[in-house]
């Protein structure tokens, strides 16, 4: 195999898409940052590469099939679950997708690469805005209290969630001597969640409030 100036222009490429993919997450401090994207973006170019020159016949693909299997564990070791959500599936989705880039370089289309690259980059920026909209109007947060037992506590906070415009998706109670725990799944606005949260805590009979 010959190197050629068209090689190493695209291994160029591919190192300046990963870079600018990775800055973006390493911005944001996400576990696949500026290095990650680099070698990912790099790598995927190189196999795509040596695929089309090793490759005979019908079988130019071979190598580069193997990408996106390498990619999904990539992938996988990023994702991990946090309470009620499960964080990293954008960083996941980037590395995919900058194996993706990489592969169109190695193969020869740089500008389309480009192309992709600049409509990456306006998701992850312009869309974070929408996104952080959207989780301030509809959060997902668990609660716990604990307080002495009376007939009817849990009923309070309960109606508390009512008068918050929150709701409850479940709940559990248990009573262990003289108090009583409660425990839910609550959805609504992030400043309906303020309120009710703000008002917990100045409750005196609350001994303990996980929130």
């Amino acid at each position: 195999m010959e190197l050629t100036p068209d090689m190493l222009l695209r291994l160029l490429v591919a190192v300046i898409v990963g870079g600018i993919i990775g800055a973006e997450r390493e911005y944001r401090s996400k576990s696949a940052g500026f290095r990650t994207m680099m070698l990912i973006c790099l790598g995927a170019a190189l196999f795509t590469i040596f695929s089309i020159e090793i490759g005979t016949g019908d079988n130019k693909d071979r190598i580069a099939a193997s990408i996106i299997t390498g990619v999904g564990f990539l992938g996988a070791g990023v994702i991990f679950k946090d309470e009620n959500r499960v964080n990293g599936i954008t960083t996941a989705a980037t590395i995919w997708i900058t194996a993706a880039l990489g592969m169109g370089i190695g193969a020869g289309y740089l500008w389309f690469s480009l192309i992709g690259c600049a409509i990456v980059l306006a998701i992850l920026f312009a869309f974070t805005f929408l996104e952080k909209w959207l989780y301030r109007s509809n959060q997902l947060r668990n609660y716990k209290i604990v307080c002495p037992y009376k007939d009817q506590t849990m009923e309070r906070y309960e109606q508390l969630f009512q008068e918050y415009h929150l709701s409850f998706k479940k709940s559990t109670q248990s009573k262990q001597g003289s108090l009583i725990t409660g425990i839910w799944l609550v959805q609504g606005k992030e400043k309906n969640h303020k309120r009710f949260i703000e008002t917990v805590l100045k409750d005196p009979a609350v001994q303990e409030f996980d929130f």
